[in-house]
């Protein structure tokens, strides 16, 4: 999958991510990286709303997952369980947020329990960085239910 097409289906599937602007600047083995302008994510404080940058934050990692499944022909229904949401820093400007496995995550585990029981979780994480600066961090934990089209 192309960054092109992650983003064609981003906005097709998840308008929210159009209406944010959301753009995909990479696809790699182990993260995504998606950015987001300022202006249609701005608040009141002329910064990043915090309710912006969490989805952007589980978007990237939503993906993350929904690339590496699509990747090995696993057709499944992503949905996110539960987060957290850490704020570091004001955001004054376009940011992005970077997506990874948490490390103390089992991939093959993760995909076994998917195969044989057709659901299975795993926690992502996913900085937001905004001029250079890690701005904030997300921990995630995803569910898959097996099965279903991508």
């Amino acid at each position: 999958m192309t960054p092109l097409d992650l983003e064609a289906y981003l906005h097709a599937h998840i308008p929210q991510s159009r209406a944010m602007g959301v753009t995909v600047v990479a696809i790699e083995t182990d993260s995504v990286e998606l950015a987001a302008p300022l202006a249609p994510n701005i608040n009141h404080r002329d910064t990043v709303f915090g309710g912006s940058a969490s989805a952007v934050a589980i978007l990237a990692a939503w993906s993350l997952l929904h690339v590496r499944l699509a990747a090995l022909g696993l057709p499944s229904r992503l949905v996110i369980q539960r987060n957290t949401m850490e704020y570091l820093a004001p955001m004054a400007g376009d940011f992005t947020a970077r997506s990874a496995i948490e490390p103390d995550q089992d991939w093959e585990r993760f995909l076994r329990m998917l195969s044989r029981r057709g659901v299975a979780r795993i926690s992502v994480g996913a900085e937001l960085i905004c001029d250079g600066v890690i701005s904030g961090r997300l921990s995630g934990e995803f569910v898959a239910f097996g099965g279903d089209t991508l």
